[in-house]
Parts: structure tokens; sequence; C-alpha cells
């Protein structure tokens, strides 16, 4: 698709109502309220910023359905269900990702008997150990590591320094930010009386289709069986999920997250900031913690807990 589209169109691939403006204005992109140039579009998600709108220079502004702000402007404004979610898509629209087209830099080392599709991109210095498989789509960045057995999926995209250890599996659509480690071992010792016994940990980490773990994120592999991510998961920065956790599809994590062994995070969870858990604990779908909310007991489905 075209980096440049006229403002009628923008208009019609969100779906939206434009009131005012100059319908063939080209736009470019999109920025803030106050830095938009008459060739961009920006939004209002946020009712603080709606002073701005009265000095922005932008070509229309994505505002709610319900929205008033919009008649005091003198820009253009485009009637939107959600003007943050209109936003994204916009974004995305603006800034599509790249596609993989088959590139393997020479200073990469691939086993002989990894499988690899044609079409994927393999970056610097990336290890690909033996008997790893990655389907069609996919792109390694530069400097990742990749351990025996390791299966990714269809359209994947692993950051620079990303790490996924021997035997873990990424589905479809999965997103490594840099730094993040896929199957490191569990934090598992039995005392002994004089020392810390450890315990081999040789289950694996399973990360279902379209999640995303962020830069320098650690999700251990099981003692014995795995550690699952499902469908739609998205962990922030910095983010610790120990051995044997299993996450509910479509959860969110904010950065410093800390979930302890054997915990049960349900479907639909929201966690704020430095949470930490005990382990073996279950959390039932749809519960929202608060920012540094210490759980110390199982918590039962769509509670709110600070």
């Amino acid at each position: 698709m075209s980096n440049t589209y006229r403002l009628a169109d923008i208009a019609e691939l969100l779906g939206g109502q434009l009131q005012g403006g100059r319908v063939d204005q080209t736009i470019v992109g999109m920025n803030t309220l106050l830095d938009a140039k008459e060739n961009e579009i920006s939004f209002l998600a946020n009712t603080r910023y709606k002073a701005d709108m009265l000095k922005t220079s932008a070509a229309a502004v994505l505002v709610a359905d319900d929205s008033e702000y919009a008649l005091d402007a003198s820009c253009g404004w485009i009637y939107v269900k959600d003007p943050y979610l209109a936003f994204a898509k916009l974004q995305r629209i603006f800034h599509p990702h790249s596609e993989s087209q088959g590139k393997r830099h020479a200073s990469a080392c691939i086993d002989v008997d990894a499988i690899l599709a044609d079409d994927v991109d393999v970056g610097a210095c990336s290890v690909i150990e033996a008997g790893v498989v990655i389907a069609e789509g996919t792109r390694i960045t530069a400097g990742c590591y990749l351990g025996k057995g390791v299966q990714i999926g269809k359209d994947c995209l692993l950051h620079a320094g990303a790490k996924v250890m021997d035997g873990c599996k990424l589905g479809d659509r999965v997103i490594l930010q840099a730094g993040a480690v896929i199957g490191s071992d569990g934090f598992g010792y039995a005392w002994t009386g004089q020392e810390h016994f450890k315990i081999p940990q040789v289950g694996r980490v399973i990360l279902h289709d379209d999640v995303e773990i962020g830069a320098n994120t650690c999700i251990d592999r099981g003692a014995i069986g795995d550690t699952i991510i499902h469908q739609g998961v998205k962990l922030d920065n910095l983010i610790q999920i120990g051995h044997n956790v299993e996450v509910g599809s479509l959860s969110i994590m904010a950065s410093q997250v800390g979930i302890s062994g054997s915990t049960k995070v349900g479907r639909g969870c929201q966690i704020g900031g430095q949470v930490g858990t005990a382990g073996h604990l279950t959390i039932g779908d749809g519960c929202q913690l608060a920012a540094r909310t210490g759980v110390t007991s199982d918590l039962e489905a769509g509670g709110i807990y600070a």
C-alpha cells in the first residue's frame, strides 16, 4: 500500500465520518495534537488534551462519536467509535511491517540439520542449532540464539539478542523484543542441609499464537512439564515468569511483574507494574491487579485488587 492517502480515504478506511477539512488533502502520517502538521492526522483519546485541539495544525483529528470537543476546532475531524483503536489501526497502515525475504547474513551460524522456510531472514551473528524448524515469513534479526529442537511458527519476529533455548516452541505471529529469554532454567533447588542442590529443569516453554514478549523479559522452562503462555498474551519489558506458570489467553502484564512458579493466571487478566505473586496460586479469569499488588492466596474470577 502507498504511504500517502487522501483525507477522505482515511475516513473510509477507518469506517469514520469526516467533518470539515479538505477531502483531497494528502496525508503522510500521524502526530500529536501540538506537533502535527497540515498533512498529518492526530487523535484525541484522553480528554485532558482537549485544549490542544484548539492549537493543532493537523488536517484532521480522530475523535469519539459522542465527542463535542471538535465543534470548536478549526481543523477537520473524523468521528470514530474508539479514537485510540483508530489511531492504532492507522499507524499500521502508515507503518506496515517489513516482509521476510530469505536473507541470511554471512556471519550467521545455521546448523545443517536446521530446517528454515525459504523466505526466513537470519541476521548477523545469529546462531541456529540442530533440529530447529522455522516456518515461512519469520524474521530472525541480529544476535539471536535458537537452541536445539526449537520450533518457530509463521510470521514471527525475533528482535536483536532474543534467545529461545532448547526444545521451546513458538506459535504463529509471535514477537520477542530485544534481549527476551525464552526457556531459561527454572529457579529450582532442594536444600541438603549444607547447600542448595540444583534440580534439572527438563520442561519447555510454549508460546501460543499472537504472543508478544517485552525486552529483557525472562520465561523459565518447566521443571517437569511446560510453562505455557496462551494465545494473545502481551508481556511488557523486564517481567519474570517462573517455571510451570500458565498464563491464560489475552492477559496482559506491565513492567516488572513477577509470577512465581506453578501459578495459574486466568484468561483476560490485567496485571499492573511490579505486581508479585507467591507460587502455586490460581488467579481467576478477568482479574485486575493494580500496580505493586502482592498476591499470597488464590483470587476469584473478575475481582479487582490493589
